[in-house]
């Protein structure tokens, strides 16, 4: 799988003569997305809760989705998680089974997700959602998705980093959204702007963001177990920078970070390098729960491992936002 890097001046706002040359490709892009909204999708029998973006890359959706699932679980419901399975090879739709897939099957995140509950990966999200229902669901939440118009959606949930926003606020090519971000936030109920907003999105687009919901990432307890040691730092995200921060903040001893392309699966030679610098170096290696399912077992075995919890600004918010989609308010 060929990864490409996001040009520089996606990132840019101050940036105007490329998105301007490539806007009468971003007009094509913006009304092939607006056209599919008009589709009409499926309404599944119970509520479905899309937790999207607008931009391409990681926004952190996948943490905010294992978030809600866990809280609805601790209400006695019995969520299933529907999701593409970006970078696996199964296409038609199939639940994820721990025990027997592999990330190549089914993509990282998927993995990681049904370790907490049912996940059906597959591109007709609504066939998943036939599929989940048969198999007990009382409530569906989809990892992504968000222009895709198969399935009817009670509530919609847009998920935007702070670190990078919504980049120059162009749409693909010019940018790196999606859709116009108007047109997004008018299907959305509510957003989640995930750590600091170092690109004013507040300033930029609070006016006509649903609902923002503010909350940071924060390195999970096993972090402790990396006081006092010398650690390699490796991981494969959107942005791994993001990872290395972390463990920074924690006060962390980094000898060495390895940033690798999002959903990258490690090759023999990776391997040997990370463990080689690791010996050189007199230090250990880390690397996050998504990087450690496209790990092989025997590898995994010498690797700590670091995920991250939501901490909610206002941690009455998402059990407010619970209710609204299980109450039927939304939609």
């Amino acid at each position: 799988m060929v990864k490409l890097r996001a040009p520089a001046f996606w990132s840019q706002p101050s940036a105007k003569i490329r998105p301007l040359l490539l806007s009468p490709f971003a007009g094509i892009v913006a009304a092939i997305t607006a056209r599919k909204q008009h589709q009409q999708g499926w309404t599944a029998p119970v509520p479905v809760l899309c937790c999207g973006n607008i931009s391409v890359g990681g926004a952190g959706k996948t943490t905010v989705v294992l978030d809600l699932a866990a809280r609805l679980l601790r209400r006695g419901k019995k969520p299933h998680i529907l999701t593409r399975g970006y970078g696996g090879r199964l296409r038609t739709t199939t639940q994820v089974n721990p025990a027997q897939h592999t990330a190549q099957d089914v993509g990282d995140e998927p993995l990681l997700l049904a370790q907490l509950c049912p996940v059906w990966v597959g591109a007709d999200r609504a066939a998943s959602a036939r599929m989940a229902v048969a198999h007990g669901a009382d409530c569906l939440l989809m990892d992504d998705g968000f222009q895709n118009p198969s399935l009817y959606k009670n509530l919609s949930l847009l998920v935007v980093d702070g670190g990078v926003g919504l980049g120059n606020g162009y749409v693909l090519p010019a940018g790196p959204l999606r859709e116009q971000p108007a047109q997004a936030f008018a299907r959305a109920q509510a957003t989640v702007l995930i750590g600091p907003d170092k690109t004013e999105f507040l300033a930029r687009f609070g006016h006509v963001a649903p609902h923002v919901m503010q909350a940071e990432l924060q390195q999970s307890d096993t972090v402790s177990a990396l006081q006092g040691q010398r650690c390699v730092a490796f991981a494969g995200l959107g942005r791994p920078e993001k990872f290395f921060e972390g463990l920074k903040n924690c006060n962390i001893t980094l000898a060495q970070t390895v940033a690798f392309p999002d959903h990258y699966f490690y090759k023999q030679k990776d391997l040997k390098r990370l463990t080689d610098m690791a010996v050189s170096l007199q230090a250990c290696l880390v690397t996050t729960p998504k990087d450690a399912v496209r790990l092989p077992e025997y590898f995994r075995q010498k690797v700590l491992t670091v995920g991250v919890d939501m901490v909610w600004q206002n941690p009455a918010a998402p059990e407010a936002l619970l209710n609204q989609f299980l109450n039927g308010s939304a939609g």
